[in-house]
């Protein structure tokens, strides 16, 4: 395994660790932003502040303002002086969609993800818009 491998790997499991901190019980998903090998931003799956740290209505669906760990780790930098331009994101999940058009435009090169989302146009796009996308399984020794 070569270096990069090795820190994609650290990176992915420490993304994983993160996204249990999530109040989402159908998925929690985990978010790293790494720049210059420094961890810029992180994010998981949850409520706007302000909001009761509840994601799914009565029936188990996520509610409709449930926010994806990506696109808070997105605003985190937003709010800060970084910058996303060049940067690799450490996801759990393949972002969805509507996520990927935030990454595109917040200027991330790279995205790793553990695992593979349902739809994967949001993989697609993004490998089109010439974001190098990249799926890594996490380890089986990995909590």
């Amino acid at each position: 395994m070569n270096k990069q491998q090795q820190y994609d790997n650290a990176y992915l499991s420490m993304a994983h660790t993160w996204g249990q901190l999530s109040y989402c019980e159908r998925k929690k998903v985990g978010a790293l932003i790494v720049k210059d090998r420094m961890i810029i931003s992180d994010g998981y799956n949850g409520t706007p502040s302000g909001f009761e740290n509840v994601c799914e209505d009565e029936e188990h669906y996520t509610k409709w303002y449930v926010l994806h760990a990506e696109a808070n780790a997105i605003l985190k930098v937003a709010g800060s002086t970084q910058s996303c331009q060049g940067a690799t994101l450490y996801i759990t999940l393949s972002p969805c969609r509507e996520c990927s058009k935030l990454i595109h435009q917040s200027g991330i090169k790279r995205v790793v993800y553990a695992t593979a989302y349902k739809d994967l146009s949001g993989v697609e796009f993004l490998t089109k818009a010439g974001v190098v996308v990249d799926h890594v399984p996490l380890n089986e020794s990995t909590p």
